[in-house]
C-alpha cells in the first residue's frame, strides 16, 4: 500500500474487507489488504513473507500512519455514515456561530456563540465546527488553542430543537458519528488546548471541554454531564474521554449522578488545571492566555510535535508510539531551533 495516499485512499483502504494478520510476540496486528496495483499474496505465500514485504514499505502500522493524516475521520460509508446527508439534515437548523480568532503570537480562540441560546449548539455551529477544526488543520503557524463561550458562558449543550426534529435512533447515530469525526479530529490537532469554562458547560458542552487538553474553570461556574435525566448517554465521545481524564470509577459517578461539578469539585477530581481568578469575560480570557503561553513559548514546529507525540502515545500500542516518537525527532534533529539552542551557551541554566 502506498503510505502517502490521501486521507481518502487511506479510509477506503481500512474497509477493503478481511486483512491478513502476522503474528508478532505481543500480538497480531493487522496488515493492510492489497490496494490497487499491489501484488496479491499467492496461497503459497508465507505470512512471514507478508510482513517482510510490508515492513519494507513502512517501520510503521498503517494505524499510526492515520494519526499522523489529519483530516482522517473515524467513520465512513462502511459504517453507514454519510456525511454529506447529515450535513443536509443540519443546514434546517441555523442560528449562532462557531468564531475563530488565529493571533500572531500562534494561539487561537475559538468563540463558541449562541449567547440567546446559551452558546447551545445550532445545526449550522456543528458544521461551522468542522469547518474551524480543518482551518486550524492547515494552520502551519499555530501553538495553541483556547475555546471558550460568549457572554460568560460555554455551552448548554445541544439546540432542542435540532434535538426535536433528530428523533429517530438513526438520526441520533449519525449525529453521534458526525460529531465523534469532528472532536477526534480536533483532539488530534497538533495545538494545545485549553477550555476556558465560564458559567455553564452542560450536555454536550461539557463533552466538548473533555476534547481539550487542558480545562480552567472560573469560580462560579458548574459542569454538568445531564445526559442520564435526558434518557440518553453521552454521544460526541464524552464519557470515554471523561474515563481518560478523571478515571473510571470517578467518571462512572459523575455520569450516573449527573453530578453538578462546581469549580472546586472538579478541581479536586483533576478534571480542572486551575480556577482563575477573574469573573470578568475579557479579564478571564486575557488570564488563560497568559496560562497557556507557558507552554507555547518557542518555535512551532517544536510544540507541533510535541503534541503529536502525545497523542500518539495516548491512542496507540507502545510499539507504534515509539515508532511516532522517533519519525518526529527526525523532523527536528539538526533543524533550526534545534541548532539555534546548541549554539547558545548556558541554555540549561536559564
Amino acid at each position: 500500500m502506498d503510505f502517502s495516499a490521501s486521507p481518502h485512499e487511506f479510509q477506503t483502504a481500512t474497509c477493503r474487507g478481511p486483512t491478513t494478520r502476522s503474528l508478532r510476540s505481543r500480538g497480531a496486528r493487522a496488515l493492510p489488504s492489497a490496494g490497487r496495483g499491489d501484488a496479491v499474496p499467492s496461497a503459497a505465500g508465507t505470512l512471514s513473507e507478508m510482513a517482510g514485504s510490508l515492513l519494507k514499505t513502512s517501520s510503521m502500522s498503517l494505524r499510526t500512519k492515520l494519526l499522523y493524516q489529519m483530516g482522517v475521520s473515524l467513520y465512513n460509508t462502511s459504517h453507514g455514515f454519510h456525511e454529506e446527508e447529515v450535513k443536509k439534515k443540519l443546514q434546517q437548523f441555523p442560528g449562532g456561530s462557531i468564531d475563530l480568532q488565529k493571533k500572531d503570537d500562534g494561539i487561537g480562540i475559538l468563540t463558541l456563540n449562541n449567547p440567546s441560546k446559551k452558546n447551545a449548539f445550532s445545526g449550522a455551529m456543528i458544521l461551522q465546527l468542522l469547518e474551524k477544526v480543518i482551518e486550524l488543520e492547515n494552520w502551519t503557524e499555530g501553538k495553541g488553542l483556547i475555546v471558550h463561550g460568549a457572554n460568560n458562558t460555554f455551552s448548554s449543550g445541544s439546540d432542542l430543537h435540532a434535538v426535536k426534529a433528530l428523533g429517530t435512533p438513526e438520526d441520533g447515530m449519525a449525529l453521534c458519528m458526525f460529531m465523534q469525526n469532528t472532536l477526534t479530529r480536533f483532539m488530534r490537532l497538533p495545538l494545545i488546548t485549553v477550555a476556558l469554562i465560564q458559567g455553564w458547560a452542560l450536555g454536550g458542552g461539557a463533552e466538548f471541554l473533555t476534547a481539550c487538553d487542558f480545562r480552567l474553570m472560573t469560580k462560579e461556574s458548574e459542569i454538568r454531564f445531564v445526559h442520564k435525566e435526558m434518557g440518553i448517554i453521552p454521544s460526541w465521545g464524552g464519557a470515554t474521554r471523561l474515563v481518560k481524564i478523571i478515571g473510571s470509577r470517578q467518571a462512572l459517578k459523575v455520569l450516573s449522578g449527573a453530578l453538578k461539578l462546581d469549580s472546586q469539585k472538579a478541581l479536586n477530581l483533576g478534571m480542572v488545571e486551575a480556577v482563575l481568578e477573574s469573573s470578568n469575560g475579557t479579564e478571564c480570557l486575557e488570564e488563560a492566555q497568559e496560562w497557556l503561553k507557558q507552554f507555547t513559548k518557542g518555535p512551532p514546529e517544536v510544540t507541533r510535535a510535541l503534541k503529536k507525540c502525545v497523542s500518539a502515545s495516548k491512542e496507540l500500542g507502545l510499539e507504534e508510539a515509539l515508532e511516532t516518537e522517533r519519525d518526529l525527532l527526525g523532523t527536528l534533529w539538526g533543524g533550526p531551533a534545534n541548532l539555534e539552542a546548541i549554539a547558545r551557551k548556558g541554555k540549561f541554566c536559564k
